[in-house]
């Protein structure tokens, strides 16, 4: 098997393996783990490293302070920005790189959501097969769920809709590698992830078809039904229906 077609050999965080000191969490919620543990930050710090985490590029200080400090004028959202910083680089100064008016996740910190995402589209691409342990945990959690502002809820919804597709083709890998059992957590997961989404509920049928179970397979399908009725007033589509067994 070449190289491009061992896509998915254990799945590992990248922080196990290239002992990375400095972890942090967006996904289910913030977490910092530094050398000695769990690490402590208050909210309005917090913001600011997230913010920083969610952006692939360098950020001016001062596009940073006026996107979180939106209501404030220039010098004080300077002053908070500065605040948030020196807090941040009391309890973790490898968090945050600070050179040049930039701000970036540093170097040495490993971040699950960037992980997931790498994961998630090697699991999309065309040649992607199976092999080893797959940890679906990494595709079961969603970007700071319990935040509401714009800029969390834009890359929340991003990464929703590449997990969700990603756990939707997992399913369908595990189900042609003889991985039944596996494949049915990663579209039960999908499922979860958003119940109306058709394309779940199909890549779980197909699963329990494979299985030889036509009766989960109907199930299946009765609750897709009943919940796009219930909550959007629709109809299943035909691709959901020719799947059901013909008596």
């Amino acid at each position: 098997m070449t190289e491009s077609r061992s896509l998915l050999r254990p799945v590992r965080p990248a922080g196990r393996d290239d002992v990375r000191p400095v972890r942090l969490h967006l996904l289910d919620g913030f977490r910092l783990i530094s050398d000695d543990g769990p690490a402590s930050l208050p909210f309005g710090a917090q913001r600011v490293v997230a913010f920083v985490a969610l952006h692939d590029h360098p950020l001016l200080r001062a596009h940073v302070a006026g996107s979180l400090w939106l209501e404030s004028f220039e010098d004080r959202a300077a002053a908070n920005l500065r605040s948030a910083l020196w807090r941040i680089q009391r309890v973790e100064p490898r968090l945050i790189d600070v050179s040049g008016g930039f701000l970036r996740l540093g170097e040495e910190v490993g971040f699950d959501l960037r992980e997931s995402e790498c994961l998630a589209r090697v699991v999309l691409r065309e040649d992607a097969v199976v092999g080893g342990e797959i940890e679906l945990s990494r595709l079961a959690g969603d970007v700071l769920p319990d935040w509401y502002e714009d800029w969390v809820l834009f890359d929340r919804e991003r990464f929703r809709q590449l997990r969700l597709r990603a756990l939707e083709r997992l399913c369908d890998l595990l189900m042609r590698a003889g991985r039944s059992s596996e494949a049915l957590d990663a579209g039960l997961l999908s499922v979860a992830g958003e119940p109306l989404r058709e394309s779940a509920h199909r890549a779980v049928m197909r699963v329990h078809l494979a299985d030889g179970n036509p009766g989960e397979a109907i199930r299946q399908y009765q609750l897709c039904e009943q919940l796009l009725r219930d909550h959007l007033g629709i109809e299943p589509s035909s691709m959901i229906r020719d799947l059901l067994p013909r008596s």
